[in-house]
This record gives structure tokens, C-alpha cells and sequence, in this order.
């Protein structure tokens, strides 16, 4: 018997917004309900007060960032209205709801559907987030976990990655998107790499949680790398200026690698012996299609 769909809340102040972020949640893995309301211009959604009526039926958010002022997300953190988040906006470093919440440029929502898929498994691997000290909030955090829990299984989304979502598997269309939206995000990581750390690590997360999740082949992220450098070298060129120091962004390079490890190390479940041969076998055949279909 398939699992239900987990209900996620679109807190987002256009219709076209909610239409695109639609288009990229599954609707197999995902049921999306948007809790924008009707356009009122000039009107601050009461966010506090719309998720405290739909607290019992949402699993996790999709909000626009501009949407949570520090007053908004005070009020969410006392009140323990905290669930997995993406926040839709500006990549700028900034905790915008709590710890736990990843970010995503409007410009790269081909990616939303493997974010949420993180922010859940996020929420639940660190089992807190800013504000959980309020007992009343730590309640109701823990109630939303366990009931995470009971749908995804025992070993949580992080160890269920869906074989039929990985970009091997995805129809031609689809995969190019996804994989120019992880462009974007990778030269969002380069240009903020060592002029604003906080917000390249957020662009760092949002890269390496869908090549996790895409189970995207070590040889197509250096391949994104040298492609983005390769652009940066040629306008440094035609501008006239020095681009020996594009050698340092190696470093860039070697990080995403570091976490990509770390996000396989933890994926592994601790009572499971290292015999995943079938999963093995389906992503080799899935990266030979790929480069069969990509040299044709």
C-alpha cells in the first residue's frame, strides 16, 4: 500500500509563484496546498495565524523569504510553529526562520521537489531548531516529527532517495532544467565563495542536497565546476583583467566533494550492511543513458 503524500503549505505572495512552485513538487510524493489567500495588494499574510489553524495538517512549508519580518518569525519561534522549510528568495547567509531551513532562488525551482525532500530529512536528523527551549514549542515539534516519522519509515527520507527522481531517469526535458538550475546554483557558490561565506554555504547546501538527491555522477559536478570557470576565464579575458586567481576556486570544488561525502556517509543506515548492489546497479545503468543519450 503506497505511503501518503506528505502535505506541503505554500506560503507565497503570487499566483505565478505558486504555479511554479507547484510544477516542481511531485504530486506522487507531495500534496501542495496554498495558504497565500486571496491577492490582496498592499496586505501582510498573517502567517502565525494561518499556520496555527492548518498546524495539524501541514508537514512542511514552502515561504517566501520576504514574508518572514523578525516580528513574523518571533512569533512562529514562541510559539513553536516550526516546520521543515525551504524559504524562496535572495541567497544571503541570513537565518530568515530557523536553523534548520534551506534556501532556493526563485531562479532555481527546477530543484524544489529534492530541497523539500532535505529540509525534512534536515529537520528530523538535528532534532532542533531556534526556539524549541519553550516546552509548549518542543511539544508540538516533537509531534510533527513523530508523525514524519510514521509516514516516511524508520530510516526517514534520507535513506528512501526515489530511484525514478534521479537525473538519469528523468525525461529529457525535465533533466536539462534541473541541471541548468544547478548551474545557477553552482555559480551562485563560486561568486559568493570568498566574498560572502554564509551565503555560499547556503548556495553550498542547496547544490549538494539536490546532487544527493538527483544522484548526480562525481563527473558531472566537475563538469559544472570547470564549465563556470571556463565562463569566468573567458569575460575576465574579454574585459582585460587577471584571472590567474580562478585556480583558488579549486577550493570550491573540493568542499562540495566534502560534503557530497558526508551526505553518502550519513545516508548509510547503521544496521544495513554496505551490500546496496541493486541501487549501485541502477545508477550505473541510469549515467550510461545519460552519456549515451548526451553523445548522440
Amino acid at each position: 500500500m503506497a505511503r501518503p503524500g506528505l502535505t506541503i503549505a505554500l506560503l507565497l505572495t503570487t499566483p505565478a509563484l505558486v504555479d511554479a512552485c507547484r510544477q516542481w513538487l511531485p504530486q506522487s510524493r507531495y500534496h501542495s496546498i496554498d495558504l497565500s489567500g486571496p491577492d490582496q495588494e498592499g496586505e501582510q499574510l498573517d502567517l502565525v495565524g494561518i499556520l496555527e489553524a492548518q498546524q495539524e495538517q501541514i508537514d512542511a512549508l514552502v515561504v517566501e523569504q520576504q514574508l518572514l519580518d523578525a516580528t513574523t518569525r518571533g512569533q512562529l519561534l514562541s510559539r513553536g510553529l516550526l516546520f521543515p522549510a525551504v524559504v524562496v528568495g535572495e541567497v544571503k547567509g541570513h537565518v530568515d526562520y530557523h536553523s534548520e531551513e534551506l534556501h532556493l532562488a526563485k531562479d532555481q525551482l527546477a530543484q524544489l521537489g529534492y530541497t523539500v525532500d532535505a529540509a525534512i530529512s534536515r529537520f528530523l536528523r538535528q532534532g532542533r531548531a531556534d526556539g524549541r527551549g519553550d516546552v509548549d514549542g518542543l511539544a508540538s515539534v516533537d509531534k510533527l516529527s513523530r508523525r514524519l516519522q510514521e509516514r516516511l519509515g524508520y530510516l526517514g527520507v534520507f535513506y528512501k532517495r526515489d530511484p525514478s527522481r534521479f537525473l538519469g531517469s528523468l525525461p529529457a526535458e525535465e533533466r536539462s532544467e534541473v541541471l541548468e538550475s544547478l548551474q545557477r546554483t553552482y555559480r551562485d557558490l563560486l561568486i559568493s565563495y570568498f566574498r560572502d561565506p554564509a551565503a555560499s554555504n547556503q548556495a553550498l547546501e542547496s547544490f549538494v542536497n539536490t546532487a544527493f538527491f538527483i544522484d548526480l555522477p562525481i563527473t558531472r559536478t566537475v563538469e559544472i565546476h570547470v564549465d563556470q570557470i571556463d565562463e569566468f576565464w573567458k569575460q575576465l579575458r574579454l574585459e582585460g583583467h587577471k584571472s590567474e586567481f580562478l585556480q583558488d576556486y579549486r577550493l570550491a570544488l573540493l568542499d562540495v566533494m566534502a560534503h557530497l561525502c558526508e551526505m553518502y556517509r550519513r545516508s548509510i543506515p547503521p544496521d544495513i550492511p554496505l551490500s546496496g548492489l541493486a541501487a549501485g546497479r541502477h545508477r550505473r545503468e541510469a549515467d550510461r543513458s545519460v552519456d549515451q543519450e548526451e553523445s548522440s
